[in-house]
C-alpha cells in the first residue's frame, strides 16, 4: 500500500491547525443480529487521513510546533485474531502507515486531557457520533478539573469538517486513480447487466450480474444499494425492492456502482429489457442524453457548479414540451416549475470516499466554482408516471443516465464508459 498520499495529506492538515489538536475517530461495527456484524466500513474522514481500515481506532494530529500524528488502535491479539483475522497493534500500524506516534485503544481516554491541555482550539466534527461527543466532553472536564494546576482546557471547540471538507473537495492523483479504477469496474458491469437481460428474468438477476462483475474485478463492495427498476418500478426515484419480473416492450433503470479503496463509482444506465428501444422509449430517451451531454459541456474550471443542471434542465423542458407533457415557453415552466413533476431531482452532486460526497456547494451566495481536481456526477433524467393527462405510449417510462466527471484544467474528463446512445445500446445487447 502506498501510503504517501496519506501522510501528506496529514501533513497538509496539521499545517491548517495552528496549535490546536484535531481528533477523527474511525467508524463503530454495527451489529447485524446476535452473532454477526454487518460488513464493516470504515469512517471516510478517518481513512482520508491514515488508509487504516481496523474498527475501534482513533487518529489524533497535534498541530503546533512540534506537529505530529498519533494512532490509537486494537492491540495484537492472537486469540481474536484466530477469530477474526489480523490485527495491526500499535506497533505494526506506526511501521506500516507512517504514524509519529502509537498507542493502545485502551489508552485513549486516559491521554486525551494531556493531548488537549492548553491548545487554543480543539478540532473535532461535533455532532457526528454522540458517543463520541460525550468521550471528547469527559476529556474536556478532565482539563478543566486541573484549573489550579495550571492546566487550560480548549477555548475553542471547531468543526473538522470545515477544512477537511475542502480538502476533499480537490483529488489528487491517488484519489483520481482510484475513483477510474471503480469507474471501469461498473462500467464493465453496466455492460453485463444489457448482455444478460432478457424478458421473464426478475429485477434481482441483473443485480446479481453487476456484484459478480465487482468483486470478480476486485472492487470492495456496492457503493449504495443498487437500484433495478424494470417497467413502472423506473419512475421510483429510489426504489431497491429489485425483485419484480422483467417485462417486454418496457425499459430497466440500473443505478449501481462499486467502490474500490473507500471511492466510489456511480452510473445509472436505462436500456429495453428485449434489447430494442421502442419509437416512444427512444424519443424519451434522446431528450434525456442530448441532456446530459449539454450538462457535461458546462463542466470547466470556472463555471458555477449550478451551470451543467440549468444547462441540463433547458434542454429537458424543451423536451417535454415536444413530447406535449407541458405546454406554454421553457422560460415559463422553469420559473413555475411546472418541469417538476416529470424532473425533481438535482442533476448533479459531488462524488468521492462518499457517493454523496464532502464539499459545500455554494460559498456564501454564490455557487462553487468548478476548479481542477472535483468529481461529480452527471443525471438528468424523465420520470413519466402514468395518469389521466399522460399519453399512454409515454406512460411508465422512466430513464436516467448518470455518468461520473472529474474536472480537468482544461475542462472535463468523463470516468465512466458504459454505452448510453441508443445505437450503442442496441449493439451491444444482441445475442
Amino acid at each position: 500500500m502506498n501510503i504517501n498520499p496519506y501522510i501528506s495529506r496529514r501533513n497538509a492538515l496539521l499545517q491548517k491547525l495552528g496549535d490546536g489538536v484535531a481528533i477523527i475517530p474511525t467508524a463503530t461495527e454495527k451489529q447485524r443480529n446476535s452473532d454477526a456484524h454487518y460488513a464493516y466500513r470504515f469512517d471516510s474522514y478517518f481513512w482520508y487521513l491514515s488508509g487504516f481500515n481496523e474498527p475501534e481506532a482513533v487518529l489524533v494530529l497535534v498541530g503546533g510546533t512540534d506537529p505530529k500524528s498519533i494512532l490509537f488502535c486494537r492491540d495484537k491479539d492472537m486469540e481474536r485474531e484466530i477469530w477474526d483475522g489480523f490485527r495491526y497493534g500499535p506497533e505494526g500500524a506506526k511501521q506500516e502507515f507512517g504514524f509519529d506516534e502509537t498507542y493502545s485503544i485502551a489508552e485513549f481516554d486516559k491521554k486525551l486531557p494531556e493531548l488537549i491541555a492548553n491548545r487554543t482550539t480543539l478540532w473535532h466534527s461535533l455532532g457526528h457520533d454522540a458517543v463520541w461527543d460525550t468521550r471528547i466532553a469527559a476529556g474536556l472536564n478532565a482539563v478543566r478539573a486541573q484549573t489550579r494546576a495550571g492546566k487550560r482546557a480548549p477555548a475553542h471547540i471547531n468543526d473538522l469538517r470545515q477544512l477537511l471538507d475542502a480538502m476533499r473537495l480537490l483529488k489528487d492523483a491517488h484519489e483520481i486513480s482510484a475513483m477510474q479504477r471503480a469507474a471501469d469496474i461498473s462500467s464493465g458491469a453496466h455492460v453485463r447487466a444489457m448482455q444478460a437481460s432478457r424478458v421473464g428474468l426478475h429485477e434481482y438477476a441483473l443485480e446479481a450480474e453487476l456484484s459478480y462483475e465487482f468483486r470478480r474485478n476486485g472492487a470492495d463492495a456496492h457503493a449504495y444499494t443498487p437500484i433495478v427498476a424494470g417497467g413502472s418500478n423506473a419512475c421510483v426515484l429510489h426504489y431497491v425492492s429489485n425483485n419484480q419480473l422483467l417485462h417486454d416492450n418496457t425499459l430497466v433503470l440500473i443505478d449501481a456502482g462499486c467502490e474500490v479503496a473507500g471511492y466510489a463509482s456511480d452510473i445509472t444506465r436505462t436500456f429495453p429489457v428485449n434489447g430494442k428501444f421502442s419509437t416512444a422509449q427512444r424519443d424519451v430517451y434522446e431528450i434525456v442524453l442530448a441532456a446530459q451531454a449539454a450538462a457535461i459541456a458546462m463542466i470547466k474550471p470556472g463555471n458555477a457548479f449550478v451551470a451543467p443542471h440549468e444547462a441540463a434542465l433547458k434542454t429537458l423542458v424543451q423536451g417535454m414540451l415536444e413530447l406535449k407533457l407541458l405546454q406554454g415557453s421553457v422560460e415559463g415552466n422553469i420559473e413555475s416549475e411546472a418541469y417538476k413533476r416529470f424532473y425533481m431531482h438535482r442533476t448533479s452532486h459531488w462524488l468521492g470516499l462518499d457517493v454523496h460526497d464532502a464539499g459545500e456547494y455554494k460559498d456564501g451566495e454564490a455557487w462553487v466554482k468548478f476548479a481542477p481536481g472535483m468529481a461529480l456526477t452527471v443525471e438528468p433524467g424523465l420520470y413519466i408516471r402514468a395518469a389521466d393527462d399522460i399519453p399512454k405510449h409515454l406512460a411508465n417510462i422512466g430513464i436516467r443516465i448518470e455518468d461520473d466527471v472529474l474536472v480537468t484544467a482544461s475542462g472535463c474528463h468523463v470516468y465512466t464508459t458504459a454505452p448510453k446512445s441508443v445505437a450503442d445500446i442496441e449493439a451491444v445487447m444482441q445475442p
